[in-house]
C-alpha cells in the first residue's frame, strides 16, 4: 500500500511506490550476463512487479493524479501480474479501468459510528440519549464518516440536539478533528477546501452556479444555467466526487445533485462572486417558470403522468425559483411559477403550501385585500408583507388593459380555491370575506373575455359554494358551459359540466339532465385524457347510481373513480371514496365489505389529513350503529363529529345527513317527542335549500318514524308517502326498506285498510313544506 496523500510533488510519486514496497537496492536485468544498475523508480518498479503476482494500493491520488494515472498505466502494460487499486476523488482514466463509487454510509451504519465515536469522547453516551437528533445529524452530514467523527467529537460541549441545531453553521462547528491526522483532515472546511484548490476556474464556476439549484437537476437545466460547457463541466464535477449522479426513476436520463455539505460550501463560494451568482439565479428562475408554465396544461390532459411526475422531482427547485422571485420583487415570474403550479398543487395535495406561495405573491402583486385575512387561510402576512397598503377591494388594481390585470386576478382565484380548501370552517365566512369573494366572482363571471374562462378563472362559477346553496350556482355554473364551448376549451367545459352532475344529484333538477351531461362527459374525459376529470365523472355515475339505488352500479363506477384517482396521485381522493365504497356497501346490506372499506379509508384519511373523509366516515359508522341497537354509541359519535376540527357547520346536504343521525340518535334515547322539534328545523332547513329528492325523502321517512311512535299515525301515512314519491322509481336501500316497512304495517294497523288507503291519497297534493306545521 503506496500512502499518496503526504506527497506535495507529482514527480515523487514512483519513488514513494518504491519506499512502500520496501525496494532498497535492485538492478535493471537487460540480460542474464549484463546486470545494469538504475536509479528510475519506474523502472525499478517494473523490474520488481514483473514476475510477481501483486495487488498494489495507491490512496489518495487526486492531487497528483496525472502522475498516479501514467504509472498506473506503465506497470499494467508491463507486468501481467499486477493489479492496481486506487483511492481518489475522481478516476484515473487509464485503459480497463473500473470505477467503483464508495457511497456515503448507510443510515443504520452512520449512527453506529456517531455512536462509538460519541462514547469514545463522553463516556457513558448512547445513541438512545436522543436518536432522533443522532439520525437528523448523520442524515445532513450525508453518512460522511469524516463529518460524523468531527460531529461526535463536539459532544464534549453540546448535546445531540443541541449539535443538530447548529448544522446550518457545519464549517465553523466541525473543527474538532485529530491533530495526528493530515491537516486537510482536521476540520471539514479544510476538507472540503482541499477539494476545491483541486478544480480549475471554469470548474470553480460551475460549481459556484450549481448552487442555485435545490434538491438536484438534469442535465438540461444545467445547461440552461451554467455559462459554460455544462456536460463536460457536470461530468468532470462528478468525476471528482463533488457532484453525485445517478439514474432518473424513469431510465431517461442521469440527475445530479451535491451533498447538503458541499452544496453548502458551494453557496458559500457563489457569494465570492455576487454577479455571477446573480445571472445563475435569474437563469435558473427562468427555466423553471418556462417548465411549470409548459406543464401547466399537459397535468390536465393524457400526458400528465410523466408530467406530473416530473414536477414532483423539481418541486424543490420550484419552491427556490419561487422564493428568488419573491426577494427580488420580480412580480411577473413570482405569478407565473404560483399559476403554473395552482392545479399541481391542488391535484397532489400541496393546497396548504400552495396557498401560502398565492398568498405571499399577492402581497408582491397589489397588495393582499383586507379580507383575504378572514378567510382562515394559514399562512400569515406578515412575512415579507411589511409596509405594503392592503386594498379591501377584490380587484387587481390595475386596469383591464393592464398586461398585469388578468394574471394578477387568476392569482386571487387561485388563492381563494387552495386557501378555501385547507380550511375546514371555510363556510363560516365574515361579512367582509363575503363580499370579497361576491366580488371576486362578479369580476370573472359579468366578462366574455377567455381568460375568464380557463383555469383558474372557470372556478368563479363555483363561488356560490362559498356564499349560497348548491341551487343558486346553477345560473353561473350554466353560463360556464356555454363559454366554455364557444371557447372550445374542452377541459374547462368537462369540469363544468361534471360540477354540474354533481350539484344536479343534490338539488331537485332531472336526473335526465344529469344523463345527459354524463353522456357529454364520456366523449370529452376521453379526449382530454384526464385520468382526474375521468375519477371524478366516474364518481358523479355514482353518486346518481346511488341515489337511484343502483347500488352494483354505483360500487363499480366508485371502484374506477378509485384506480383512476389513485393512478393520477390524487391521494386526497382516496379516503372518501373509500368512505363511498364502504356507504354503498352498507346500502347493499353488504356489512362485512363495508366494514373492510372504512378501515382503509380511516386509514389513508389518516395518511392524506382528509378531515372531510373523517367526518363521512364517523356519520356512517353512528348510522350503524343505531341499526344495531347502540343509540349510545351513536351519540358519542355524533358529539365527536360535532366537534370534529372546530366544524361548525357545512354545506346543507352535509348538514342535513347530519341532523338526520342526531334526530334518530335522539328519538332511541329520549322518545319521539323530544326529537320533534329538531326534526321541523331539519326539514325545514332542507325544503328552504331546496336539497334532492333523496336527502329530503331521507328525512322524511325519519319523520314519520317519529310521527308514528306520538300516535300521529295519519302524518306519518303522509311523510312516507310523500318520501316515496320524492325517491320516485328509484328503490330504497334495505334499511331504509325495513323503516319503510314497519311504519306502513304499524299505521296500517292502527289506522285500518280504508283510513290508511285514504290517508296514502290525501297526500298526492301535500309537499314537503306542508308538514313542517
Amino acid at each position: 500500500m503506496a500512502e499518496l496523500a503526504p506527497l506535495d510533488r507529482p514527480e515523487d510519486v514512483p519513488a514513494a511506490v518504491v519506499s512502500a514496497l520496501g525496494v532498497r537496492e535492485t538492478v535493471l536485468r537487460t540480460a542474464p550476463e549484463r546486470p545494469v544498475a538504475t536509479a528510475d523508480p519506474v523502472e525499478l518498479l517494473v523490474e520488481y512487479c514483473a514476475g510477481r503476482e501483486l495487488l498494489l494500493v495507491l490512496d489518495n491520488c487526486e492531487h497528483v493524479i496525472e502522475a498516479a494515472a501514467r504509472l498506473a498505466e506503465t506497470l499494467l502494460t508491463r507486468c501481467p501480474g499486477l493489479t492496481v487499486l486506487a483511492t481518489s476523488r475522481e478516476p484515473l482514466g487509464v485503459p480497463g479501468e473500473a470505477v467503483r463509487p464508495v457511497d456515503p454510509l448507510p443510515a443504520a451504519e452512520a449512527v453506529r459510528l456517531f455512536g462509538e465515536r460519541g462514547a469514545a469522547v463522553r463516556p457513558g453516551f448512547t445513541v438512545a440519549e436522543d436518536a432522533d437528533a443522532v439520525a437528523e445529524i448523520c442524515r445532513r452530514l450525508d453518512g460522511l464518516p469524516l463529518a460524523i467523527e468531527l460531529a461526535a467529537a463536539r459532544l464534549r460541549l453540546l448535546g445531540p440536539r443541541q449539535l443538530a441545531d447548529r448544522l446550518d453553521d457545519r464549517f465553523r462547528l466541525l473543527t474538532a478533528g485529530s491533530r495526528t491526522v493530515l491537516p486537510r483532515q482536521q476540520t471539514l472546511r479544510a476538507v472540503v477546501d482541499w477539494s476545491w484548490d483541486l478544480l480549475d476556474e471554469e470548474e470553480h464556476d460551475a460549481l459556484r452556479e450549481l448552487s442555485v439549484f435545490a434538491g438536484g437537476w438534469d442535465l438540461a437545466a444545467a445547461e440552461a444555467v451554467c455559462a459554460g460547457p455544462a456536460d463536460l463541466l457536470v461530468g468532470a464535477l462528478v468525476d471528482k466526487s463533488l457532484v453525485v449522479a445517478s439514474p432518473e426513476p424513469d431510465g431517461t436520463g442521469m440527475r445530479f445533485r451535491m451533498l447538503e455539505t458541499i452544496h453548502e460550501y458551494a453557496v458559500e463560494r457563489a457569494a465570492e462572486d455576487t454577479d455571477r451568482a446573480l445571472a445563475a439565479g435569474r437563469r435558473h428562475t427562468a427555466y423553471y417558470r418556462a417548465l411549470v408554465t409548459t406543464a401547466e396544461p399537459l397535468i390536465r390532459s393524457g400526458e400528465q403522468l410523466p408530467w406530473i411526475a416530473r414536477l414532483e422531482t423539481e418541486l424543490d427547485n420550484i419552491r427556490a425559483a419561487l422564493a428568488r422571485a419573491l426577494a427580488a420583487g420580480e412580480e411577473e415570474d413570482a405569478v407565473a411559477l404560483v399559476l403554473g403550479c395552482g392545479w399541481f398543487w391542488w391535484l397532489r395535495n400541496h393546497r396548504i403550501e400552495g396557498a401560502e406561495w398565492a398568498e405571499r405573491t399577492m402581497v408582491l402583486a397589489g397588495g393582499v385585500p383586507g379580507a383575504v385575512g378572514d378567510l382562515h387561510v394559514r399562512h400569515r402576512r406578515a412575512e415579507g408583507g411589511t409596509g405594503r397598503s392592503a386594498p379591501t377591494e377584490p380587484g387587481p388594481g390595475v386596469p383591464p388593459d393592464d398586461a398585469r390585470y388578468w394574471p394578477r386576478l387568476h392569482l386571487r382565484m387561485l388563492h381563494l380555491f387552495l386557501s378555501s380548501e385547507t380550511d375546514p370552517d371555510h363556510e363560516n365566512l365574515t361579512p367582509a370575506a363575503r363580499a370579497y369573494v361576491t366580488g371576486l366572482r362578479d369580476l370573472f363571471s359579468e366578462t366574455d373575455a377567455p381568460e375568464a374562462t380557463v383555469f383558474p378563472g372557470l372556478l368563479a362559477a363555483f363561488a356560490p359554494f362559498f356564499l349560497d346553496t348548491a341551487e343558486d350556482a346553477y345560473p353561473l355554473i350554466d353560463g360556464a358551459v356555454d363559454r366554455c364551448r364557444r371557447l372550445g376549451a374542452e377541459w374547462e367545459l368537462a369540469t363544468a359540466l361534471m360540477f354540474r352532475v354533481h350539484i344536479t344529484v343534490d338539488a331537485p333538477r332531472e336526473n335526465a339532465d344529469a344523463q345527459a351531461d354524463l353522456g357529454e362527459l364520456r366523449h370529452l374525459c376521453a379526449r382530454t385524457g384526464d385520468r382526474w376529470l375521468g375519477a371524478q365523472v366516474a364518481s358523479a355515475r355514482a353518486e346518481l347510481a346511488m341515489a337511484q339505488g343502483r347500488y352494483e352500479d354505483a360500487r363499480a363506477e366508485c371502484e374506477e373513480a378509485l384506480h383512476l384517482a389513485q393512478e393520477v396521485g390524487a391521494f386526497a381522493e382516496t379516503p372518501f371514496l373509500l368512505a363511498r365504497l364502504a356507504e354503498i356497501a352498507h346500502h347493499s346490506g353488504d356489512r362485512p365489505r363495508a366494514e373492510a372499506h372504512m378501515v382503509r379509508a380511516a386509514a389513508v384519511a389518516d395518511e392524506t389529513a382528509s378531515l372531510d373523509a373523517h367526518a363521512f366516515l364517523i356519520l356512517l359508522r353512528a348510522r350503524m350503529a343505531l341499526e344495531d341497537g347502540a343509540p349510545d354509541e351513536a351519540e358519542a359519535m355524533c358529539a365527536q363529529l360535532r366537534v370534529v376540527n372546530g366544524r361548525t357547520g357545512g354545506p346543507p346536504t352535509w348538514m342535513a345527513a347530519f341532523a338526520d343521525t342526531e334526530i334518530r340518535v335522539r328519538a332511541a334515547l329520549e322518545g319521539a317527542d323530544a326529537a320533534l322539534p329538531q326534526w321541523r328545523e331539519a326539514l325545514a332547513a332542507a325544503v328552504s335549500a331546496r336539497l334532492s329528492g333523496s336527502i329530503t325523502a331521507s328525512l322524511l321517512e325519519t319523520g314519520a318514524l317519529l310521527l308514528m311512535e306520538t300516535g300521529d299515525h295519519t302524518a306519518a301515512v303522509h311523510a312516507l308517502t310523500v318520501a316515496t314519491r320524492l325517491r320516485g322509481p328509484h328503490a330504497r336501500g334495505p334499511h331504509e326498506a325495513d323503516l319503510a316497512a314497519r311504519v306502513t304495517a304499524t299505521t296500517r294497523a292502527a289506522l285500518g285498510p280504508a283510513a290508511h288507503t285514504e290517508a296514502v291519497a290525501g297526500a298526492a297534493s301535500i309537499d314537503p313544506a306542508d308538514l313542517i306545521s
